[in-house]
């Protein structure tokens, strides 16, 4: 007996039942041991190449030695500190997020989670406008907590009987401006939440000048543009954050994951003048014990200096131009089953031909040594995510290893072992 199958034998008993079913399904009991950089392995020793991040949470790769000095050199000064003081970490993680954001941009809110992030951006613009619907994507993940789920997709939120109200909730179809327009056209609209590419739907690319017609759209009626950058952001479009990158200018900036550098779990708003003006009335009014953590602050500091070099950037570049050259030639040799590359720096989603084959696909490159994973909302989606850092001889085994991986992927369709 492995000491995986034990673990899954436990895990099965006291921890998550059907996670465990859902891998065994796929004939792997995977429990991670070393892992660094862009590779993990399992516990009897395969290698496997990770082209999900968690993400985005492995944005600088499995224990970045930089991310993990800071966290180890910044423990023998600090703990979390206490939320309701100023610190100076805090204020360089401030100022380093507000160097990289859009000049209109006055103050950061630190958090600990995506989800937990935006129910607050949406709560400041609910405080700012004095409205309460919140418009978003009906493709759309933001979380699992309360707003954010109400906010997302229905899917989760039937599970949960957390279905949201039609009276402060309206879900548009992506890339329809106007469907958009005609809810806000009510003025009873606080804020058009909006992934700056929808991750969970498989990345499906925006439409020429989206972003700043949603902006605009927004001011226009009065409401608010929070972007969720959670999984799009800190350069993972190829600068800072993605919304920016398509030409637009929001009220709030939502970011978190690999913020974390892989570590801490860090989350942020980054918010302009008029979405921060809560904080001149009552500082207090949005509080938690491990809000702006001051090690979690160390962390997140040195995760930003990595993300601004000149050579962080000069990677991205060379792996959006490798996969970007690649994968067509790869898709020439597959067309038939890989129908739609879709991609924006290294955020990228791998659309198939069959409603399942997202999943096929996943399950042939896990057993080839590749990690990625389906899009939920569209399991014929790939979700294609490599770290920033990836060396290029470690992406060129994954274009190899995806070009065996396809064929596979499109027998199993084509036998029936995901569904016809």
């Amino acid at each position: 007996m492995s000491k995986a199958h034990e673990i899954y034998e436990e895990a099965a008993r006291i921890w998550n039942p059907n996670k465990v079913e859902v891998f065994r399904s796929f004939g792997v009991e995977m429990a991670m041991g070393e892992r660094e950089g862009s590779v993990f392995k399992d516990l009897d020793g395969h290698s496997f190449i990770n082209m999900h991040s968690n993400g985005g949470v492995f944005n600088l790769g499995h224990k970045n030695p930089e991310v993990m000095e800071a966290l180890i050199e910044g423990a023998r000064k600090v703990d979390a500190g206490n939320h309701y003081f100023p610190s100076e970490y805090k204020n360089a993680l401030c100022e380093a997020l507000l160097s990289v954001s859009p000049k209109s941009m006055k103050y950061v809110y630190m958090l600990n989670g995506g989800g937990e992030a935006i129910d607050a951006a949406v709560k400041f613009a609910r405080r700012a406008t004095k409205r309460r619907r919140v418009i978003s994507l009906d493709c759309a993940f933001h979380g699992s907590t309360g707003i954010s789920m109400e906010a997302s997709n229905e899917l989760f939120a039937k599970f949960w009987n957390m279905e949201a109200d039609p009276e402060l909730y309206t879900h548009v179809p992506y890339n329809d401006l106007d469907a958009m327009e005609k809810v806000l056209k009510k003025e009873d609209t606080a804020a058009v939440l909006v992934e700056s590419i929808p991750a969970t739907a498989g990345f499906p690319m925006p439409m020429e000048g989206y972003h700043k017609g949603i902006e605009e759209l927004a001011h226009r009626y009065g409401a608010m543009y929070i972007a969720d950058e959670v999984q799009t952001g800190l350069m993972r479009s190829g600068e800072m954050w993605c919304c920016v990158k398509y030409g637009a200018e929001p009220d709030m900036i939502v970011t978190g994951k690999g913020l974390s550098g892989g570590y801490y779990p860090m989350s942020a708003i980054i918010m302009n003048e008029r979405a921060g003006e809560w904080l001149k009335e009552d500082g207090f009014a949005q509080v938690s014990s491990f809000n702006a953590s001051e090690l979690g602050c160390i962390v997140s500091s040195k995760v930003m200096e990595i993300l601004t070099r000149p050579s962080t950037k000069e990677n991205v570049d060379m792996l959006t131009d490798l996969f970007a050259r690649e994968l067509p030639r790869i898709q020439e040799k597959h067309k038939a089953f890989l129908k739609e590359i879709r991609q924006c720096g290294v955020i990228m989603g791998l659309k198939t031909s069959h409603p399942m084959g997202g999943m096929a696909l996943m399950a042939a490159l896990l057993k080839n040594g590749v990690w990625a994973v389906y899009a939920d909302y569209d399991k014929g989606a790939l979700q294609f995510k490599p770290g920033l850092l990836m060396p290029k001889e470690t992406a060129e085994k994954v274009l190899v290893i995806l070009d065996k991986a396809l064929g596979e992927a499109q027998q199993m369709v084509e036998s029936g072992a995901f569904g016809n």
